[in-house]
């Protein structure tokens, strides 16, 4: 199979033997592999894959048809379109994943939506639901909501009736931000527009201090990244006032279970909304698996509103 390579700090795409299913585990014909910021540290090398996954092919997310199954893997037939989240290895011709981490793709979701799909929406819905707790009708605060798990943070916050505020820092991306569900403001000043019951931290330290200040008595403060930081100084006085929880998570390096957990909770949440086009995955640009590292350059480049994925067959 052709595979994306990191190959001394750079990325080429070579050939690589075919993985083979074992015990519970399919064989995928990858048709389409989502980029993510952990791709893009991967490739810098300050992000090593967790064990049993190829530490030189990126990818964590993508979506294909079913080629092959090993012994005992029995939920999906030869043929089925499917989507999954992995540890990595995603962005080449042919992956290997555990049937359990497997979702169905939905009639009429094309492979590029499918490819940039699990990752974002899974993180997102363990973030704002399952950790925070967002309820009908609290305000739910996305930073950097233009991104990729922005977007599907700010998509799930409406669907589940929380009225949903959005920083976003490119002007020329705030109405499509917007259109998603969101009220969406500068991320200067944003603690004037709360308070806020759940606040959805994608930036990093730099917002720790307001968003803990614009946090509504019993909110929640969810951080899933540090792009911009990753140490603050904060009120511990504030948080006893408030009651307020702050908690951390990365998705990547959980174990089997729980991220077989996590993948139910969106197959049985999310896909009928993704499957009716309530919920949506925006595309900022696609590249054929050989243009691998112009997609890895686009994505470092930033300024882009939702996806980058790569395509493969």
């Amino acid at each position: 199979m052709r595979a994306t390579v990191i190959k001394d700090g750079q990325l080429v795409v070579e050939e690589r033997p075919d993985p083979v299913a074992a015990d519970g585990e399919v064989l995928v014909r990858v048709r389409a592999a989502g980029l993510n910021g952990a791709d893009i540290m991967q490739a810098a090398g300050r992000y090593p894959p967790p064990p049993g996954v190829p530490v030189d092919i990126p990818g964590m997310e993508f979506a294909g048809e079913v080629v092959g199954r090993g012994p005992r893997a029995e939920r999906f037939e030869i043929g089925d379109r499917v989507m999954a989240i992995v540890g990595g290895g995603a962005q080449a011709e042919l992956c290997v994943v555990h049937e359990r981490m497997l979702m169905a793709v939905p009639d009429g979701v094309d492979w590029p939506h499918a490819g940039g799909f699990p990752e974002v929406f899974i993180t997102a819905h363990d973030a704002v639901f399952t950790q925070a707790g967002l309820l009908a009708g609290e305000r739910l605060l996305v930073h950097g909501a233009a991104g990729g798990v922005g977007t599907a943070a700010v998509q799930l916050g409406r669907a589940a009736g929380a009225r949903v505020t959005a920083t976003v820092r490119n002007p020329d991306h705030r109405d499509a931000v917007a259109a998603l569900g969101a009220t969406v403001i500068a991320p200067e000043g944003f603690g004037d527009h709360g308070p806020f019951d759940v606040v959805l931290e994608l930036v990093g330290a730099m917002n720790l201090a307001e968003n803990l200040m614009s946090l509504e008595t019993g909110g929640r403060i969810a951080v899933i990244g540090t792009g911009a930081g990753a140490t603050a100084e904060i009120n511990l006085g504030l948080v006893m006032i408030k009651r307020a929880r702050i908690h951390g998570s990365t998705l990547r390096a959980r174990p089997l279970e729980l991220k077989a957990i996590a993948t139910r909770a969106v197959e049985h949440s999310v896909l009928p909304a993704l499957a009716s086009g309530d919920v949506r995955v925006p595309i900022a640009d696609t590249f054929p698996l050989e243009r691998a590292a112009d997609a890895y350059d686009r994505f470092r480049a930033g300024a882009k509103f939702g996806k980058i994925v790569l395509l493969s067959g």
